[in-house]
């Protein structure tokens, strides 16, 4: 999502809160949740059947796997859960050819560094850049090429985007901010 002005473009990112996130966190929650109670199951049955001397059937060590898996899985799904609570990598790309100022923020994991913001002159921006690597994980990436701050990733990587829509993109801000554009 954008909005575009004729001398400001402000491009909003989307961070984690992410329907896949979401159903992602809820599914291992609920597995998990099921390891747990079937090694706890496990280890009751174990304990019922040490009262009956006459069976030699013990569960106790498949439970404790069990459990361990649960419990890993709800540490899994508890990150999960506070990535999208607090939306990591969402943010948004200002850029304003009145000022000729460039502004990205991004907000990150709680702590000193939870507000990534660059700012930086319009006129520093050397290019735009796309790199693209085809294959089973196809990745396309659109960055700002800067003196002093190096290459700046303006999309996320798991972000399924098109050559054409990767071009088009490109094409658009090159031409908004009066840059060449470079592949890669």
């Amino acid at each position: 999502m954008s909005w575009r002005s004729e001398y400001i473009w402000i491009e909003f990112i989307a961070g984690s809160r992410k329907t896949s996130n979401f159903c992602w966190a809820f599914i291992l929650f609920l597995g998990s949740l099921g390891f747990v109670l079937v090694g706890i199951s496990s280890y009751l049955d174990s304990n019922l059947i040490s009262l009956f001397p006459s069976q030699q059937i013990t569960f106790f060590p498949q439970g404790i796997v069990m459990s361990f898996y649960g419990i890993a899985g709800l540490f899994i799904s508890s990150y999960l859960w506070c990535t999208i609570t607090w939306n990591v990598g969402s943010g948004y790309d200002r850029f304003d050819r009145k000022e000729g100022i460039v502004s990205i923020f991004r907000w990150g994991f709680p702590g000193k560094n939870r507000r990534i913001f660059l700012r930086f002159l319009m006129k520093d921006i050397q290019s735009i850049r796309i790199e693209v690597k085809e294959g089973i994980y196809a990745r396309r990436v659109l960055y700002i090429e800067s003196r002093g701050l190096g290459a700046i990733p303006l999309n996320r990587t798991d972000e399924n985007l098109t050559p054409r829509e990767i071009e088009q993109r490109a094409a658009e801000l090159a031409y908004f901010l009066r840059v060449p554009i470079e592949g890669f």
